[in-house]
């Protein structure tokens, strides 16, 4: 049983901490020997679905950084396929949606997500990496947020003008509302599942909402976020992540969440002034700055926690996720001086 008052679950309840704990995104992937090995032999969908493996890559990061918190080894487009949307995982391009959610009879052929019967590997994963963490660090789960599902799903896969999402978004809003409200519940679903199965905490990945405006963030994903936020299971941490939103932050604030993950294009101590002291805050390294020389790595690490300016409530990650070029000694080294410097 991981302590309650572990300095990861304390910050996220914006408590006081020996150290400013620290975790990161992708922490678990291509930069680690580890994991290459495990991609020569085995799909990316198969490491999702095989709960043993998944487990064994969530607890490796753990045991071979030092970090504060484990995050189940799985992907966000998990649970599109329970609701009838074939999806493939190329090897260079990621995922691929063959036949995209164009139209609102397209949304409304989305089938009602059902994830004890459709996903148990992954809560089997859940209760394995548990079960293998043994206490030592709490376990994060997560899922995306219903407007980057609601991208990929319209796009097909990645995207830079998202012209295809907001084409529905404003020309039936309508079906826009029904496939955000379906998407909002899936993932309430999937989330409390996960935190049934032992996930102590849980972000939400909101990767693509940067592109949007405020007043339309505010009209077409807050009332969906926060319709997601609030069916959580109470008394669990909850992560609001998203990237390019520093003009968002306030909304992304009042769509809900105890820590906001913020990305590196916004100085950390000017994001917690816009966001209030009465929520946490996550970030912010840029995930490029790992591939700098040690010494760098230290010093950019300190002028965070000295925006940070010790207040309760921070937690230490990058803006997004580690590069797959980045050496596994600059992690380890710039999570043994997130430790070392934040020492209280």
């Amino acid at each position: 049983m991981t302590n309650p008052n572990h300095p990861f679950l304390a910050a996220c309840r914006r408590e006081k901490t020996p150290y400013t704990p620290v975790w990161l995104m992708r922490q678990a992937g291509r930069y680690m020997k580890e994991y290459r090995k495990l991609r020569a032999e085995f799909s990316f969908l198969d490491l999702c679905k095989r709960p043993d493996l998944a487990a064994e890559i969530t607890v490796t990061p753990v045991e071979r950084l030092g970090v504060d918190a484990a995050i189940l080894f799985a992907d966000i487009l998990l649970l599109l396929e329970p609701m009838g949307v074939p999806l493939e995982y190329t090897k260079d391009d990621g995922p691929v949606i063959s036949h995209p959610v164009r139209t609102g009879a397209d949304v409304d052929r989305l089938k009602e997500l059902d994830p004890d019967r459709s996903l148990p590997f992954v809560f089997e994963a859940v209760r394995k990496s548990r079960a293998a963490l043994n206490g030592k660090v709490p376990l994060i789960g997560f899922a995306g947020a219903p407007f980057t599902l609601a991208s990929y799903l319209i796009e097909g896969g990645g995207s830079r003008s998202y012209i295809h999402t907001k084409r529905l978004m404003y020309s039936d809003p309508g079906a826009w509302r029904n496939l955000m409200e379906r998407l909002s519940r899936a993932v309430v679903q999937y989330l409390n599942a996960q935190i049934t199965a032992g996930a102590q905490a849980v972000q939400i990945f909101d990767s693509w909402v940067g592109c949007m405006s405020p007043e339309d963030y505010q009209k077409y994903v807050s009332p969906h976020m926060s319709a997601t936020i609030s069916g959580l299971t109470d008394g669990i941490p909850v992560i609001h992540f998203s990237t390019g939103t520093a003009g968002l932050l306030r909304l992304i604030r009042a769509a809900g969440g105890d820590i906001i993950g913020v990305d590196w294009r916004v100085n950390l101590d000017e994001a917690w002034q816009q966001l209030g002291y009465d929520v946490g805050i996550q970030g912010n390294l840029d995930p490029a700055a790992l591939l700098a020389p040690l010494d760098e790595i230290r010093g950019k690490v300190g002028e965070i926690l000295r925006r940070a300016g010790g207040r309760p409530g921070h937690i230490f990650n990058l803006g997004h996720g580690v590069l797959p070029d980045t050496p596994v000694e600059h992690v380890i080294a710039m999570v043994q001086a997130v430790h070392e410097l934040s020492a209280r």
